[in-house]
């Protein structure tokens, strides 16, 4: 079971498959299968509460596939349940980010000050560009 805050996920909704690590590392890698390819279907969990299963599928995250699986490849340590906690761990971060709404965000307006400094260095730059066409090159 993984849990995140108050959220729980059973290892039934988790589904890891071991392959051979990929890059340098000898004998080790071309033997042992210490790679963890995680999926996570998003998209069908019935451990998610709406708002949050909507935000994260609203996220864009290469990890995301166009069916809504999370899909988490760890192959960071050399073995097989170091691997296998690290992506558990991002799978973690990943919903985590779900969890909380973002804050809404407040229209403003610039200030009259604020508008009046834009406005004062939009003169300069357009002096500055007109005197080069002014000038007298002989």
């Amino acid at each position: 079971m993984l849990r995140i805050g108050a959220l729980a996920i059973p290892d039934d909704e988790l589904v890891e498959r071991f392959v051979r690590a990929a890059g340098p590392g000898g004998q080790n890698v071309n033997k042992v299968a210490t790679a963890v390819k995680l999926r996570f279907d998003v998209a069908r969990s019935p451990s998610l509460p709406e708002p949050v299963r909507a935000r994260l599928l609203a996220r864009r995250d290469r990890r995301l596939t166009a069916d809504g699986v999370f899909v988490v490849n760890a192959q960071r340590f050399r073995t097989q349940d170091r691997n296998r906690e690290d992506a558990r761990d991002r799978l973690a971060h990943f919903i985590e980010a779900g969890l909380r709404a973002p804050k809404p965000r407040i229209a403003t307006r610039p200030t009259r000050a604020a508008r009046e400094r834009r406005l004062q260095a939009k003169r300069g730059r357009s002096t500055i560009k007109r005197d080069r066409t002014r000038r007298d090159w002989d």
